[in-house]
């Protein structure tokens, strides 16, 4: 019997590869350039940490956690998302004494779901989180931020921002009641799903995908009408700057995310272009996670990217360029007792061409079928070495992607000839 992976925890071939380094190049590009610096953490953590940062009652702790005891008896977990990660690892390294920090992670996050397209048991995240500034100034270049990327990669056009207020604590707990109240006059129209949330987590109900739980939240109290003074000011100010910055945006008041740590600002990146899987893009603020997991009081924002929706998306809107290929740019064809001659000219070429991928061909075999598989890897040129050239002090071009002669060039001319190829 052949060992197979994991349900829901897939390979990432060679061809898919150069694609993943592309996206992250560029998220890492951007967080950058805004003054973001990386941390990483461990994929394993105490189960405790998600039991008080997501929720005792949410889906991920009650379904979807990858939890064992190890053989000292302490319970861990499979990280299933990053913000709490993120946070312990500020709070245990003193990253948040008396000062703001702008952190951003990538890695794998586990979660026990049925897989489907853009959703799997062992998926992708990059994460960025701010620490330290409690204003709707940095809400809002957040998603002027996310919103450059999206423009970066060529996918401004399929991607639409949803935002809404969750505001503070006692404001939710002013609508909880109410919309409790409400729900449980029309208990008999609620789906089984609901029935249970509306006991444990009822402003999940909220983000029902059920088109009768849907119409039936239509008459229901709405979250804005119980925002306190501060909520409603600190929201207009974030939806203020992003009009000055001419990003467009919904105001969803269904919105709620699906996380218990999140307050006041939360949105969600959404495209119409991945079926039901559809958000690529989601976070908002967490201002009192920090205490949650034992730190002092500390204002915190932030957003994680699913890069296998992502990937998906930009695939589907053909948005990889052309330049993005795991093909090879120069392949060294050598026939014959010249392996040490074009180890040598291989590496020169290294030394002076360094973002060029060079293949020097290994384990003999005929120019002919030397040449095929160069062809095969889809380089741009054969460089073609046999004893005949040595003896001469030669070099054969042959140019595979393009109706032009071959060459034959001096091997001293070499460097010259390349730069005028790839200049």
């Amino acid at each position: 019997m052949k060992i197979q992976s994991i349900r829901g925890m897939n390979d990432i071939l060679p061809d898919d590869s150069a694609k993943w380094q592309y996206v992250e190049h560029h998220l890492a590009e951007i967080l950058s350039s805004y003054g973001y610096r990386e941390i990483r953490f461990p994929i394993l953590e105490q189960s405790e940490l998600f039991n008080r940062t997501i929720g005792s009652v949410t889906d991920i702790i009650e379904k979807e956690m990858y939890s064992f005891y190890d053989r000292n008896g302490d319970n861990l977990s499979l990280r299933p998302e990053g913000t709490a990660g993120c946070v312990r690892a500020s709070i245990q390294n003193g990253l948040l004494h008396n000062q703001s920090q702008r952190l951003w992670y990538i890695g794998p996050m586990f979660r026990h779901e049925r897989p489907q397209k853009g959703r799997l048991r062992q998926f992708h995240q990059l994460g960025a989180e701010v620490f330290g500034l409690p204003g709707p100034d940095i809400d809002a270049e957040i998603l002027i931020m996310t919103a450059r990327l999206w423009g970066l990669l060529g996918i401004e056009s399929t991607i639409n921002l949803q935002i809404n207020s969750l505001g503070d604590l006692e404001d939710r707990v002013r609508f909880r009641g109410e919309l409790v109240s409400f729900l449980s006059d029309h208990r008999d129209q609620l789906d089984d799903d609901s029935r249970l949330r509306l006991k444990s987590n009822p402003m999940r109900i909220l983000d029902s995908k059920n088109p009768s739980v849907q119409s039936l939240l239509s008459d229901a109290p709405n979250l804005s009408d119980f925002l306190g003074e501060s909520s409603r000011e600190h929201f207009d100010q974030v939806t203020n700057l992003l009009d000055s910055a001419k990003i467009d945006y919904q105001v969803n008041r269904r919105l709620v995310r699906g996380l218990d740590y999140y307050s006041r600002t939360v949105f969600e990146w959404v495209t119409d272009s991945l079926g039901a899987q559809g958000t690529v893009c989601g976070g908002g603020r967490f201002d009192r996670l920090v205490e949650q997991v034992g730190g002092k009081a500390c204002h915190g924002v932030g957003f994680s990217i699913g890069l296998e929706r992502l990937l998906l998306l930009l695939d589907a809107k053909s948005a990889f360029p052309d330049s993005v290929n795991d093909r090879l740019d120069v392949y060294i064809v050598a026939v014959g007792n010249v392996t040490a001659e074009a180890s040598a000219i291989a590496e020169t070429l290294r030394t002076a061409f360094r973002h060029l991928r060079i293949e020097r061909h290994c384990g003999g075999g005929t120019f002919k079928a030397q040449l095929k598989k160069a062809d095969k890897s889809g380089a741009r040129l054969a460089l073609i070495l046999g004893e005949d050239e040595c003896a001469n002090r030669t070099l054969g071009i042959k140019y595979l992607r393009e109706k032009r002669d071959q060459d034959t060039i001096d091997q001293n001319c070499l460097i010259e000839h390349m730069n005028n190829i790839y200049s």
